[in-house]
């Protein structure tokens, strides 16, 4: 499959299930709708990244700097995220069930319409990240920050783990 990596170049890159992209330099590839189930992405460069579509079931993106990526729509569950950089990353409508996200900066993040059923969020950084319409139902958000983080419906966080509610009495 040829992988553009700016406009003006396209390399020949090995990518699909399976996949050794280990410390791969993929900033601003056109990975749209890419089958990169199981691949080795760990310490991988993925910002700006177009991977709106891709399918990355089980993929290790350990440490991945995934900065400003889109992922929108894409599906990861089951994937490894932990610890890696999602700062201002487009994660609309991405599917992350079961998807490990542990240690992970997710500032500034789109997490709307995400759905995030029993991935572990604990220690992730969620300031300032949109998790409207987002399902968190058995989500574990020990140790998560969530300050400044953007959602419509302040009950879904009741569907999580670690999260503690305390109300404002005035």
């Amino acid at each position: 499959m040829k992988v553009t990596i700016t406009k003006e170049v396209e390399v020949e890159v090995e990518v699909g299930p399976k996949a050794n992209l280990r410390g791969a330099n993929l900033s601003s590839a056109n990975l749209r709708d890419a089958d990169l189930s199981l691949a080795n992405l760990i310490g991988a460069d993925l910002s700006n990244a177009d991977l709106s579509g891709a399918y990355l079931s089980s993929a290790d993106l350990t440490g991945a700097n995934l900065r400003f990526a889109d992922l929108s729509d894409a599906y990861l569950g089951n994937a490894d995220l932990s610890s890696a950089d999602l700062t201002g990353a487009n994660l609309r409508f991405a599917d992350l069930r079961s998807a490990d996200l542990s240690g992970a900066n997710l500032y500034s993040a789109d997490l709307s319409g995400a759905n995030l059923y029993s991935a572990d969020l604990t220690g992730a950084n969620l300031t300032g990240a949109n998790l409207s319409n987002a399902d968190l139902s058995n989500a574990d958000l020990s140790g998560a920050y969530l300050s400044g983080a953007k959602t419509n419906q302040p009950d879904q966080f009741l569907k999580a783990i670690g999260v503690e509610v305390v109300e404002n009495k005035i």
